[in-house]
């Protein structure tokens, strides 16, 4: 067994906004495996490091993969506790170059094309007038669950387009997710969710920057919209801490990027360590190309979900790789005519 790894830069078909940074292009790094002595069948990981966010986003990096492709027949023996999204590109080549080079990484109703996986659809910051507009797309499409990202702006015009949103379509028929990533002050949070709260929100995604465990323990117990920990999973690789910040904190959900929690395999425990808590969880793609959303979206039918997963930022990018993913309305669906076309990879 063979393994080699090649850079590749994806590129936004329009600014990606948080309240963190701009983002016009993305990084992300392929992991292809293949038999020396059947070169034709190969597997693809992708391992989509997050700069600014991923653990593992430091000097090493490239350093790293080249240990893993050099040891690949070795690859149990290297410790990957650290490098998440390494973890993540090998775990799912290996499962891709197991099943036959297919893509076809787990034997799903999804995979097989016989059903879909509802999904919310994303709405990144901008000026009030483009998420007004990118909000209205999403409704003409069929969305039925929708996410926001807020505290890009300011606080008053946000509100002021839930409110519009609200305004038109109720919660009967139009779920309502936020996603803050950290951009609220601890001392002004419950007061903002306490405002928010009037417009029937399903949940908000951390509220408050990761690791201030306590005071996100008591925005939690107080908070009159459910909390979602997203970036307060990063980083944390071991069961025994999974189970104290999980205890600590006592979250209604989690979301789960396997790219930045531990690869598929951590978010394996994560959703185990969860679901013994009573705590709610969904996965959701970490802007990785159709490779590791391909791979995301067949893990989690393996589950029972009946959530709407954050697994639409596949059509993000102007030179994604085209795959038979698609999205109709709310589901995103694997499209049995179509086939992967990997003629943009080098390796």
């Amino acid at each position: 067994m063979k393994a080699a790894y090649e850079k590749y830069i994806l590129r936004f078909k329009t600014p990606a906004t948080t309240s963190r940074n701009t983002m016009t292009e993305k990084e992300t790094y392929f992991i292809k495996i293949w038999d020396e002595e059947n070169p034709e069948k190969f597997g693809v990981g992708e391992a989509a490091l997050f700069r600014g966010l991923s653990t593992d986003d430091t000097p090493e990096y490239e350093n790293k993969l080249r240990e893993v492709c050099s040891e690949i027949e070795q690859i149990e023996k290297i410790d990957l506790s650290r490098w998440s999204s390494i973890r993540f590109g090998v775990e799912t080549a290996i499962a891709d170059y197991k099943g036959g080079g297919t893509r076809e990484l787990y034997d799903t109703p999804f995979t097989r094309g016989e059903s879909g996986i509802r999904i919310n659809g994303l709405i990144w910051m901008g000026n009030k007038d483009e998420m007004k507009t990118r909000i209205a797309e999403k409704l003409a499409a069929g969305v039925k669950c929708m996410k926001l990202k807020i505290g890009g702006i300011d606080f008053e015009s946000e509100l002021a387009l839930i409110y519009e949103i609200r305004k038109n379509f109720p919660p009967e028929e139009l779920e309502l997710r936020l996603d803050a990533n950290g951009a609220f002050k601890p001392e002004e949070a419950l007061s903002k969710l306490d405002t928010l709260s009037r417009y029937s929100i399903h949940s908000i995604e951390q509220p408050i920057a990761a690791g201030a465990w306590q005071q996100m323990s008591r925005i939690c117990a107080e908070s009159p919209i459910p909390i979602a920990l997203d970036e307060e999973l990063i980083g944390i690789a071991t069961k025994a801490r999974k189970e104290e910040m999980l205890e600590t904190i006592n979250p209604r959900y989690i979301i789960l990027k396997p790219t930045l929690c531990g690869g598929l395999s951590g978010a394996d425990e994560w959703i185990k360590l969860a679901e013994e808590r009573k705590t709610g969880w969904w996965a959701t793609s970490a802007l990785e190309s159709d490779i590791g959303l391909n791979a995301i979206a067949q893990w989690v039918t393996q589950y029972p979900v009946k959530m709407p997963q954050g697994l639409g930022t596949g059509m993000l990018y102007k030179n994604n790789i085209s795959s038979p993913l698609k999205c109709e309305g709310d589901m995103l669906r694997t499209d049995k005519n179509k086939s992967w076309d990997l003629s943009v990879l080098k390796i």
